[in-house]
């Protein structure tokens, strides 16, 4: 229980763990604005000229694998993966050295019935680079730091921009692999005003709910419904509190249920503000502890007289689905905390130290492409 209350503390902590600094300054060029990207230690700067629609950016990111690849690239409909025109950097497989390539991420990438193959961007990208950071010396490794530089012409008029960037492990010849799906990885997107700086709004109302969501559910599955069983099992042995300990036990084991029923109907509506983000065991693990909750209830209502011959079936029943629905409720809050990070917390403050800031020193080790 001890455990169980430490991670609740650290759930509020979520957001403890700072992100790596912006620059607006590089080597080559300085920009207007910057932003730090909210995953992957990323960060955007970016100059908007709006008599021409024209928008100069620079993406600083870093790579996962030696032989991984770093991508970064504008949807023009709407701040998800699919449609998505990126830009793509890894080591060229002959050569070794750092390529640039464009790519356009269509339904059946994400559905990975085909390879992404890269192929001419349908938005003006009138330029583009890569860079490593560290000069002529740098290679690329786990870790490594790249910028990637674009110039594009812009709709008139449209400056939210829907950003998506992402990164991988490894490159089938000339065709990057699927990237990993830790939720900071499908978390990969935002939109951005160039002309004013200002982010998008929308489901700003996440955090809190997922707060809410995680409190209430390790209160109610990981905390009452164990105390309840525990009750059931020890206090009945005590012959001068009479049936007591029942009452107690089914009070608690009813208000845990439902207020878990309040927990998991946060859950489904945190699953629709989050298209694109599947947590498949925790939510697995969620549907079957809250429909043997349900059951363990509901079966309350046919509970057989002690002289009836089917009470001792029901009896078996009640002790399989009851310490069931215990151990998956439990199980799956300390899966919860998982999903929300806290087992990488350390992670990301180690990568953080060993990475600093990503801004400045580029030099050369670069490619670069440009279209007119």
């Amino acid at each position: 229980m001890l455990l169980l209350f430490l991670h609740i503390l650290l759930s509020f902590r979520l957001n403890g763990v700072a992100s790596s600094r912006c620059t607006t300054t590089t080597t080559s060029k300085t920009f207007k604005q910057c932003m730090t990207l909210p995953t992957q230690q990323a960060s955007l700067a970016w100059s908007y000229h709006p008599h021409n629609a024209t928008l100069d950016l620079a993406f600083f990111g870093s790579f996962i694998s030696p032989s991984g690849w770093v991508g970064w690239g504008i949807n023009p409909t709407s701040p998800e993966m699919t449609g998505t025109r990126a830009l793509i950097a890894f080591p060229d497989p002959n050569s070794g050295q750092l390529v640039l390539l464009p790519y356009i991420l269509d339904p059946t990438v994400k559905l990975q019935k085909n390879p992404l193959l890269s192929r001419p961007l349908d938005i003006h990208v009138l330029s583009s680079s890569a860079t490593l950071y560290g000069g002529r010396m740098a290679t690329i490794h786990n870790g490594a730091t790249i910028q990637i530089y674009a110039t594009i012409k812009l709709v008139p008029n449209k400056t939210k921009i829907h950003f998506i960037w992402n990164r991988g492990l490894y490159v089938q010849g000339y065709s990057p692999t699927i990237h990993p799906t830790t939720i900071n990885d499908l978390s990969s997107t935002t939109t951005i005003d160039v002309l004013s700086g200002a982010t998008a709004k929308t489901h700003s109302n996440i955090m809190p709910l997922k707060t809410l969501h995680g409190a209430i559910n390790a209160i109610s599955w990981g905390l009452l419904l164990p105390i309840g069983a525990i009750t059931a099992r020890y206090l009945r042995q005590i012959q001068s509190i009479g049936p007591a300990w029942f009452y107690a036990h089914a009070g608690v084991q009813i208000f845990a249920v439902f207020l878990g029923t309040v927990g998991f109907s946060i859950g489904i509506k945190l699953g629709e503000l989050s298209p694109g983000r599947v947590y498949g065991l925790h939510r697995k693990l969620g549907f079957a502890a809250f429909c043997l909750g349900w059951l363990q209830t509901l079966a309350l209502l046919f509970r057989p007289k002690t002289t009836n011959k089917f009470r001792k079936y029901w009896k078996s029943y009640h002790h399989f689905v009851g310490y069931a629905c215990v151990f998956l409720g439990v199980v799956n809050c300390f899966q919860g905390f998982e999903v929300m990070g806290e087992s990488n917390s350390k992670a990301k403050e180690e990568k953080l130290k060993r990475e600093g800031v990503l801004g400045g020193g580029f030099e050369k080790g670069s490619c670069s492409s440009s279209r007119g």
